[in-house]
């Protein structure tokens, strides 16, 4: 089964700091798994801007490698509007881009924050969206 999912910021930094961490195997599944990818130039330009911090050890040719392979993996979906005040405006692209995609497909946001983002049942830990793949493995080998 495949998942779309919007990965917050906030597990791409998490996935590179522990490569064996539940944020790395979703970062896993997003590059060859069963979630694909939804982003858009705004998430794409934060996860260059973060990534590239001083207070990260990230090569610049390790993080274009990875933001290359989660581009090419995954989906391009143009945030629509959303008529929602968040605790950090930079987190509403992440939120606008799941929206959009839902209206066609189930999809997911995969955050370390939720508390940045109202509670719905697809705002989703790392450690869920991991439950939810590994659930629906285990129904269809039943």
């Amino acid at each position: 089964m495949k998942y779309f999912a919007v990965l917050d910021t906030n597990v791409i930094v998490s996935a590179l700091l522990g490569k064996n961490s539940i944020p790395a195997k979703i970062l896993d599944e997003a590059l060859s798994g069963s979630i694909i990818p939804l982003f858009d130039n705004a998430i794409l330009d934060e996860y260059e801007d973060v990534l590239h911090r001083r207070k990260f050890p990230f090569m610049p040719s390790d993080i274009r490698n990875m933001i290359n392979a989660l581009q090419k993996r995954g989906i391009r979906v143009e945030a629509g509007s959303i008529n929602l005040v968040l605790p950090d405006l930079d987190d509403v692209v992440f939120y606008a881009v799941v929206m959009e995609k839902r209206k066609e497909e189930n999809a997911y946001l995969i955050t370390g924050n939720q508390k940045h983002f109202p509670k719905e049942p697809f705002v989703v830990t790392p450690r869920e969206m991991l439950a939810i793949i590994a659930l629906a493995k285990e129904e269809a080998a039943e």
